[in-house]
């Protein structure tokens, strides 16, 4: 847990409150966390998620891994230290967007279960975990990006499921193996799954 530097400081409430921007939107905020190897599929079902709740007019955002290393966290490496802060500040960005009323979606290969737990302590009741499954072979057959290739030859160190390890989440919400799933039918199973929480 990162120490409070800060003093004297005060959180202040605004006039607006959460129930009001969830009822101006039309749909209630939530954070949905996808989570998996990298490989597995987790952003290309982010991205299939957010336009089809877009296209139903739902407030909705992705956070992921690469492009809040772009900026937020570009001042962060792949030590296990530095992957509990990136996972620290993204699950306190997702809390502010859940609580803007919005459905934020992040994908985040997110390996310490530690960590994760600690974003859901942050939102317990709007923090729906989805463990996107896919052995690490299949991943690696995939791997659009040559990561495993690189990592496999020395090139990258502490790289996630060859030289540094995944805690796959133990009662996830959701569980979808893009091994046998398709892109569609992940995205359509989470949609479903928010459909019967009564968030959409």
């Amino acid at each position: 847990m990162a120490e409070q530097k800060a003093t004297n400081i005060v959180w202040h409430q605004g006039a607006v409150t959460r129930a009001d921007r969830e009822q101006m939107n039309g749909h209630k905020g939530c954070t949905v966390w996808l989570t998996g190897l990298s490989g597995s599929g987790k952003s290309t079902i982010a991205v299939d998620l957010e336009k089809r709740l877009c296209e139903r007019g739902v407030r909705t955002y992705i956070l992921d891994g690469d492009n809040i290393r772009h900026g937020l966290n570009k001042n962060l490496g792949f030590s296990p230290a530095d992957r509990t802060e990136n996972i620290r500040r993204i699950g306190e960005v997702a809390k502010l967007f859940t609580d803007a009323g919005v459905v934020a979606l992040t994908a985040f290969i997110s390996p310490y279960r530690a960590d994760r737990d600690q974003v859901r302590a942050l939102m317990p009741d709007d923090f729906i975990e989805v463990h996107v499954e896919c052995p690490v072979d299949v991943c690696e057959q995939r791997d659009v990006k040559g990561l495993y290739k690189k990592a496999r030859a020395g090139e990258i160190k502490e790289f996630t499921g060859v030289s540094a390890p995944y805690e796959a989440p133990l009662t996830p919400e959701l569980t979808i193996d893009t091994s046998r799933q398709s892109v569609d039918a992940s995205a359509q199973q989470i949609l479903a799954y928010l459909e019967q929480r009564g968030i959409v």
